[in-house]
């Protein structure tokens, strides 16, 4: 899986341990310092405090959860510094991934976390020293339009997009920007007001992208690798007590790759009384693993959801899988646990069970982002995703985009577990007396 977004705690509580490289005395530098120290130790209770003092829309069980599948980080460098900002390169102690973050705060007691990311970097890229001047800043919001008007699922919204991106350049918002993160982060936060779109975001690299073009069989072996080291994704499949089976994964990864995975975990799990699978931390991913998965759940071809494509004016319909290797699990009960961070892919699973009345969607309202996105590079060191279909329930021509999935058993993310148990034990039960 590749690195995805963190952000870090002032774990002031943590005692920080010895780095090798020096990190500056500033706001930023303190505030990486407390994450390395905190993430690093894996300790509950220390990831507690950090998501209770600088940031609460963060999961202990994600957090440590990453940090289970990274091993921790070690600090390989600081590219740049300034009190507010900071950037850095890390690698993976228990893989081969060298990730580039990126650290913005704002100043207090503690500082609070504007903006952190992090992605993996390509093999042989140059980190470069880019600052941003007119020429460059207009030319990516120039590239941006372009994209936006081609690719973007709603012609109407694309425009009035452009249309303010313009405005804000017109009246010289952007001027004084000339750091690349800010200035993609201000781009996304200027789209998202006017689309509300979740999916569509501006993001920098401090190196050339180099042009599009077929992944080389060193980059698909790279590829592999890393979601074999993740195992796809998949991070619980047990048995829980009344013969309940449980399948926690936080992402649907490459079907073509992670099949065989998802053809263990539902073998495994194939003569269970009930079903909980566990999306509260999955952020989404493939359209067809999401139709893999659920077609374990169908006994006969069911229609599960259409992806309208604006561009090509067509219309994709997806359906359960005729054949799959191992035993359909058609007759249990089946449970969907979803969070506020359920997203994407994990939301049109948790839509096509429900609208099929093949599950019952127990937890938060998910995030609302129904549109599948591609990446295009836009002026040397940018990258905009763009949302460029969208997708509908074959019926009632409807999705969950910025509404989210409500679910049937409204419960904090935390007690879904124990909630869905419970349901799936009386569930049981009934089923029993039935007989």
């Amino acid at each position: 899986m590749p690195i995805r977004t963190l952000l870090i705690v002032f774990a002031f509580l943590a005692v920080a341990q010895p780095q090798s490289v020096s990190i500056p005395d500033t706001p930023a530098g303190h505030t990486l310092q407390a994450w390395l120290t905190a993430f690093n130790s894996g300790d509950r209770g220390k990831i507690e405090t950090y998501i209770k003092t600088v940031d609460q829309s963060q999961s202990v069980d994600g957090m440590i959860g990453f940090r289970n599948q990274t091993g921790g980080f070690e600090l390989l460098s600081i590219e740049s510094s300034e009190p507010l900002h900071i950037r850095f390169r890390v690698k993976e102690k228990g893989g081969p991934t060298t990730a580039l973050g990126n650290l913005l705060v704002k100043d207090g007691q503690p500082p609070k976390v504007e903006t952190f990311g992090m992605r993996a970097l390509p093999p042989g890229v140059v980190l470069e020293n880019v600052r941003m001047d007119a020429a460059e800043r207009k030319k990516v919001i120039n590239e941006v339009d372009v994209d936006l008007k081609e690719y973007y699922v709603e012609a109407a919204t694309a425009q009035q997009m452009v249309d303010a991106l313009q405005s804000h350049a017109s009246k010289g918002d952007y001027d004084a920007i000339s750091d690349g993160d800010v200035f993609a982060a201000r781009l996304t936060s200027d789209l998202q007001d006017v689309s509300h779109d979740r999916h569509l975001r501006v993001d920098f690299n401090p190196f050339k992208i180099p042009p599009r073009s077929e992944p080389t069989p060193e980059d698909e072996a790279r590829f592999h690798h890393q979601m074999e080291h993740d195992n796809c994704a998949f991070d619980k499949v047990e048995i829980l007590a009344n013969n309940i089976g449980y399948v926690k994964f936080d992402g649907f990864m490459d079907a073509s790759f992670c099949g065989p995975t998802v053809v263990a975990a539902m073998g495994f799990v194939a003569h269970t009384d009930a079903m909980i699978f566990d999306l509260r931390e999955n952020g989404g991913g493939q359209p067809a693993m999401v139709t893999l998965i659920a077609s374990y759940l169908f006994d006969k071809p069911t229609h599960l959801i259409d992806i309208y494509n604006r561009k090509e004016d067509s219309t994709a319909q997806n359906w359960t899988l005729s054949y799959l290797p191992g035993a359909r699990l058609t007759k249990q009960p089946v449970f969907v646990l979803t969070s506020k961070r359920t997203f994407s892919g994990a939301e049109e699973f948790a839509f096509d069970l429900k609208n099929q009345k093949r599950a019952t969607i127990v937890g938060e309202t998910t995030g609302g982002g129904a549109h599948p996105v591609a990446g295009h590079p836009v002026a040397d060191y940018f990258m905009i995703g763009v949302p460029f279909a969208k997708s509908l329930d074959p019926l009632t021509k409807t999705n969950w985009e910025g509404t989210g999935v409500e679910p049937d058993v409204k419960v904090p993310a935390a007690d879904a577990l124990a909630s869905a148990e419970k349901l799936a034990a009386e569930k049981i039960q009934s089923n029993k007396d039935g007989k």
